[in-house]
């Protein structure tokens, strides 16, 4: 057993001892063909920016936008626009090769359960640990070049072979290999609240479910429209951070009722059109406590993935039109063992 002592309102061991999914695993057969009943137009949605927006890496100076580069001969000769001619024959064939390096959580995303952990005493013997969800540990599951203590010593290196850093638990591609394909549930904050800032906690909430009919069951996926990425869509690759920081609806991570809410509704992953879900900072900084609360909430207690900087206009308007607010969801990561995080190409059909 990894752990002595779960986190209090967590469900650590409840999908067994060794699970890494968390709430996924609410995504069954059964959900699927919930989703698969909302299909009635066979009308498509694609919720994605182009992964090469925000634009530069002002809202987040540690992420970069992708950068393409052909594949390369030994020879050094980039394979682009490249005759492919063999001293033994002629041919009429000119191949195209390319190769990418990006930042997994640039853009349109999902945070996988690897992304956050905490400093919590997992043991039970009154001494804090690096884990995350479930109780799987830094160093030892989650891996990185070199690793820190509670208080910044620097240790041995935690990770061998050709990566850097590997989740060797709780990487993305459980995500991949599950599918995450099942019914989706938009709730459309922006078209309520417009695109000024707003901290939307428990009553705000329940007041546009309310209001717009919305009706949210265990195992859907909640996805929530701000109108953040149709901003960051019209600055066309040059964002502004200081209108951006300021812009449209997010939640307050520090509301107890909103948290006990997205526990008890029994959702299995949470998705925003906005940078990060919640607010962040987060309000309340006093004391000891979590910078990210919403985060820290899903990802280390629950195990809720979540889903940043969707694209929703279109479907909005569509489901708006036609009084829905469901849709079949197909939003699968990139199948990369020891991922943290992941691009995504989220499809809705109706």
């Amino acid at each position: 057993m990894r752990w002595n002592n779960r986190p209090p309102g967590s469900n650590w061991g409840d999908f067994g001892p060794d699970d890494q999914l968390g709430r996924i695993n609410l995504i069954g057969r059964e959900q699927v063909l919930k989703g698969a009943a909302e299909i009635r137009e066979g009308r498509s949605f694609c919720l994605s920016l182009p992964l090469d927006l925000p634009g530069g890496n002002a809202l987040n100076p540690r992420r970069h936008p992708p950068r393409l580069e052909p594949t390369y001969r030994d020879d050094g000769k980039p394979v682009l626009n490249f005759p492919m001619v063999r001293v033994d024959q002629d041919s009429v064939d000119v191949i195209s090769d390319d190769q990418v390096r990006i930042t997994l959580q640039y853009s349109t995303q999902w945070d996988s359960l690897a992304h956050v952990g905490a400093c919590f005493d997992a043991n039970g013997d009154g001494n804090e640990e690096i884990v995350y969800y479930n109780g799987f540990r830094a160093g030892h599951d989650i891996k990185g070049p070199v690793e820190y203590g509670l208080h910044g010593e620097e240790g041995a290196c935690g990770c061998d072979g050709p990566h850097l850093s590997h989740a060797e638990a709780l990487g993305i591609e459980n995500m991949a290999v599950h599918g995450v394909q099942g019914r989706g549930v938009l709730l459309d904050l922006a078209r309520h609240f417009g695109d000024e800032r707003k901290l939307i906690g428990y009553d705000e909430l329940q007041a546009v479910m309310r209001m717009d009919d919305v009706q949210v069951e265990a195992g859907d996926v909640l996805v929530l429209r701000t109108g953040f990425a149709e901003a960051v869509l019209r600055m066309a690759g040059n964002p502004d951070p200081k209108v951006l920081h300021h812009a449209c609806s997010v939640l307050n991570g520090r509301d107890a009722r909103l948290l006990e809410w997205i526990s008890d509704s029994g959702i299995a992953a949470l998705c925003a059109d906005n940078y990060a879900v919640e607010a962040y900072p987060a309000t309340d900084m006093q004391g000891r406590k979590s910078i990210l609360p919403l985060h820290h909430h899903c990802l280390f207690k629950l195990g809720i993935p979540l889903g940043e900087l969707w694209y929703l206009r279109e479907l909005a308007d569509w489901l708006h039109a036609n009084k829905r607010s469901r849709f079949m969801l197909t939003a699968p990561p990139l199948r990369l063992p020891g991922a943290v995080g992941s691009p995504v190409t989220p499809i809705a059909t109706v």
